[in-house]
């Protein structure tokens, strides 16, 4: 006979990529009279972080409610910001429209992911846009569309969201004045061909790139620059992404990038009731490198922590997801694009697929992604499994026995 056990809780904070589909998995991999699932999230709908740079130049995206989303999974939406997470309590405190409350989880998915990074560069904060997230997309698409023909629009950074803003922009908007900024050359990790089609593209639509170039303040009209100044109405940031702030503000183990630390099943290195995935997670990937952050290697790390966590609740053997890369999958507008297959751990090889049909499978790629989060099985039948006596006593005893250590 089956020993009766209180409902787990299982608290998601973040809905991009990986937090929406850990949740999404997660309720199919088990039943819900045994474990609530919540997700914590600002937004009320799924934000296609990979299209930021359309949104900016004013394209319409459609729009994907969480409700529609997740209804029928048991996947319960709470509306708000997160502004404190307690590992030692077990609770997260989040913020909405009514005030602060805590929320109590039994297991935590931590996947508040990553925003800009301002890299600590003079004005940066007061005078650049940044397309990482939706509130800085809409900033700067108010900003473009009161642009005079004929203005200087400046993107700095020159990795894939510099090149796929700078393009996007170009194309959309010829009348502008638009160049790119790298600190290294143009498309320098890109195989010879992808190399050569960037700056082809990069030619056609008429953007100016100034190369081996680090700039070192930006200004409301210009930015001062290793080279001198460069005229800018608009500067669009996008030098990397830093992660959220909390996890090092908690007594998580992180590494030097503010990362939570985390092994093979993307549990916590020093909480074991907490899981991080996506930007969140320090993950090492082929070749003992650390995985870069992006949707690419974060989905594979939701899949992950849902398998294991379901799996160690159920008491069924623990899965192994192996997080890879296999190509950079780059956009140049809407007509061209650029696709560099890779290694394993994410270095170019002398193959390429370039031009429209570039285009169409990076659209593809795009729409897969999202449909992944409403369909984070794939599509592929699940069995909704019973939380067991010793599979939810072993997560508690686990959680319990690292708290005990610490404190002593």
């Amino acid at each position: 006979m089956r020993q009766n056990i209180q409902q787990h809780r299982v608290v998601v904070i973040g809905a991009g990529y990986t937090g929406a589909t850990a949740a999404g998995r997660l309720a199919r991999r088990l039943r819900g009279e045994d474990a609530s699932i919540t997700l914590v999230n600002a937004e009320p709908d799924f934000v296609e972080r990979v299209r930021m740079h359309q949104l900016a130049v004013g394209q319409p995206l459609r729009p994907r409610p969480f409700d529609e989303m997740f209804a029928g999974t048991g996947v319960e939406l709470r509306l708000g910001r997160v502004t404190g997470v307690d590992v030692d309590r077990r609770t997260v405190t989040v913020t909405g429209a009514d005030g602060s409350s805590d929320l109590e989880y039994d297991t935590l998915v931590y996947a508040l992911g990553s925003a800009w990074n301002t890299q600590g560069v003079p004005g940066t904060t007061e005078h650049a846009h940044e397309i990482a997230g939706r509130d800085g997309a809409l900033r700067l698409r108010d900003r473009l569309a009161a642009l005079a023909p004929g203005s200087p629009v400046t993107v700095v950074g020159g990795g894939l969201t510099g090149v796929e803003a700078a393009t996007e922009l170009a194309e959309t908007r010829p009348d502008l004045d638009v160049s790119l900024i790298a600190r290294a050359g143009l498309g320098d990790w890109l195989s010879p061909k992808g190399a050569r089609h960037l700056r082809k593209v990069f030619g056609n639509l008429r953007i100016t790139t100034h190369e081996h170039t680090t700039v070192t303040a930006v200004h409301a009209d210009r930015v001062t620059t290793t080279e001198g100044d460069i005229p800018a109405a608009v500067t669009i940031w996008t030098t990397g992404f830093a992660v959220h702030p909390i996890a090092r503000a908690t007594t998580l183990e992180t590494g030097e990038t503010g990362q939570i630390t985390v092994d093979a099943t993307m549990r916590s290195l020093s909480h074991p009731d907490v899981y991080a995935i996506g930007d969140a997670a320090l993950v090492t990937g082929p070749g003992d490198k650390p995985l870069r952050m992006s949707c690419a290697s974060g989905v594979p790390t939701a899949w992950q922590a849902a398998d294991a966590i379901a799996a160690r609740l159920t008491d069924n053997k623990l899965p192994t997801i192996s997080a890879r890369y296999f190509n950079q999958c780059i956009s140049l507008g809407r007509k061209e694009g650029l696709i560099q297959y890779v290694t394993a751990d994410d270095r170019a090889v002398n193959a390429a697929l370039t031009g429209r049909l570039a285009a169409l499978y990076k659209e593809l790629v795009c729409k897969g992604a999202a449909w992944g989060v409403a369909n984070p099985t794939m599509g592929l039948p699940t069995r909704r499994r019973r939380v067991t006596a010793d599979g939810a006593r072993a997560e508690t005893t686990a959680a319990g026995t690292t708290a005990a250590t610490e404190a002593a």
